[in-house]
């Protein structure tokens, strides 16, 4: 039986255009599928938006349309973003969806039965930007002594009936999860925080509102709405077919990995398994919180005029080259920053002129002196057998062990490591002097580089699926043997054969704006 492996990105508050940190964690979330796939699983990736709460009401009352309207036109730009960067999700998720209203109604029904909702009135500090409460305790001072959220976002008083979960009953059910299960939270200072969090006492949950009618009705109660983040989470069951007790749901629930920014993990990491327990399903495997991305150093937005289109940065650089330079230029977990510099140089020092030259050079000199093809029959030497063996332990080893604790940049450092050892290795053999003095020898390493040019381009095909495509196509590589099953059964390509080798990573230069 094949393995699953369910995957979720968070989904994305549709209030406006998508920015370059929605498309940073799908394109995460993208690589570890595409990854889980060449390691032979059978996986599920879901992403989308999640459309409802008081943000989403109030803007479309700003533009004069209705929440739907907004919704809709939303959540189209955050497809045609996705599709652009090939992301490869099963599911395009919508909280506007019926089959989602009828999850959440069935999860809420299931807390109920539990004893674990009840009607109270709400007083309390809420952000509307977070659509999430805060204690008094958790405040902090803005810059004219204004009372702001932890994430700096304005607060205000809110005063209403509402339903509240009883969450304060999951404080030490939590807290022995978090200490059997130390790889539940990732990475190690999310976990911190969210310990800190709950060894200081948990409050029961207002989890539904009355003065707004944009989201799911409470059953039996339709002047409520539920809480937006009961609805949200509820996303990760509704996309695989709960409530039905559907084959899908019952061969990929519970999720393998909930990957989310590190803003929301309180909600994915405390909320969300204190719901799951109270309805009496299995908790997901993991939740990883990453860092945030920022623009030369400074978190985007729109009061500094310097939110950036990834669309845009796709069209302009190349959706290989950004995929992967978010996930080479910082380790994952902790914030990061890009700049158009840092994207050129990425670029041109490591894809262009290492791999993309290496790949040319080999297969350009095939194609023009060898016919477009040979099968080597000269002995393999031990600098071949050397190269071999750093390649093969660098793709078939390192970076799997990398990527599968989501240490992108390590993993691809490993990759990198090996393309340099490639780039030593023709300069030492030199095959086209060997074209002269000894063919046979030429052969031999020509077919070593083209294999270990096919291991480096499975490897990284979950980062850069085009140019990996397009290099593999180059190298006759049949489309059922690009996995890692594939470089195992077979190490070595003996029989070398070309095909209109071309260019696939082109050196950039930096944009005028940029360098002014």
């Amino acid at each position: 039986m094949v393995e699953p492996y369910y995957l979720t990105t968070a989904i994305h508050y549709p209030n406006g255009r998508p920015h370059i940190g929605h498309a940073y964690e799908t394109i995460a979330a993208d690589v570890m599928a595409r990854f889980q796939r060449l390691r032979g699983r059978d996986v599920r990736f879901q992403t989308g938006t999640d459309e409802h709460g008081l943000k989403m009401a109030q803007k479309a009352r700003d533009l004069g349309i209705t929440p739907r309207e907004l919704a809709d036109e939303m959540s189209g730009y955050f497809r045609d973003l996705f599709d652009k960067l090939d992301i490869t999700y099963d599911r395009f998720f919508r909280t506007s969806q019926d089959d989602h209203h009828r999850a959440s109604q069935a999860l809420w029904k299931a807390m109920e039965a539990n004893g674990d909702l009840y009607l109270d009135r709400y007083e309390g500090w809420y952000s509307i930007r977070d659509e999430a409460y805060y204690d008094e305790s958790e405040l902090i001072a803005g810059e004219e002594g204004e009372k702001l959220s932890p994430q700096g976002t304005p607060v205000e008083w809110t005063v209403e009936e509402s339903w509240f979960f009883r969450l304060s009953r999951y404080q030490e059910p939590l807290l022995e999860l978090f200490r059997t299960n130390p790889d539940f939270i990732r990475p190690d200072t999310r976990r911190n925080e969210v310990l800190r969090f709950v060894e200081g006492g948990l409050r029961d949950l207002s989890v539904s509102r009355s003065s707004f009618d944009w989201g799911v009705k409470v059953p039996g109660h339709e002047n409520h709405v539920m809480y937006v983040w009961v609805d949200a989470l509820t996303n990760y069951l509704t996309g695989i077919g709960y409530p039905d007790n559907t084959e899908e749901f019952r061969k990929y629930w519970p999720a393998d990995l909930h990957l989310i920014g590190k803003d929301i993990v309180r909600f994915h990491a405390v909320y969300w398994p204190a719901f799951l327990m109270s309805a009496g399903l299995p908790l997901p495997k993991g939740v990883f919180g990453h860092g945030f991305l920022l623009n030369r150093g400074v978190k985007e937005s729109k009061t500094l005029g310097n939110v950036t289109d990834p669309g845009e940065l796709a069209d302009r650089y190349g959706v290989d080259t950004l995929r992967y330079f978010l996930l080479r230029e910082f380790s994952f977990g902790q914030d990061g920053s890009w700049s158009h510099e840092a994207i050129v140089n990425r670029n041109n020092a490591e894809l262009a002129n290492s791999f993309g030259n290496l790949a040319q050079r080999v297969m350009s000199f095939i194609a023009k002196n060898c016919d477009g093809g040979f099968t080597a029959q000269a002995p393999v030497t031990e600098p071949d057998q050397v190269l071999r063996d750093k390649v093969a332990r660098a793709c078939s080893v390192e970076l799997p062990e990398a990527f599968e604790s989501l240490a992108f940049a390590a993993g691809l450092e490993a990759w990198m490591q090996a393309v340099f050892a490639c780039n030593a290795y023709i300069d030492e053999q030199a095959p086209w002097a060997l074209r002269k003095t000894d063919p046979a020898r030429m052969e031999r390493v020509l077919a070593t580089l083209c294999g270990c040019i096919r291991d480096l381009a499975v490897a990284i095909s979950p980062v850069t699926p085009r140019a990996s495509a397009k290099m593999l196509d180059a190298l006759s590589i049949p489309a059922d043997a690009r996995d890692f099953a594939a470089l195992a059964r077979d190490p070595a390509l003996e029989a070398i054969r070309v095909d209109n080798p071309t260019p696939v990573f082109p050196r950039l230069e930096l944009p005028q704006e940029a360098e002014a």
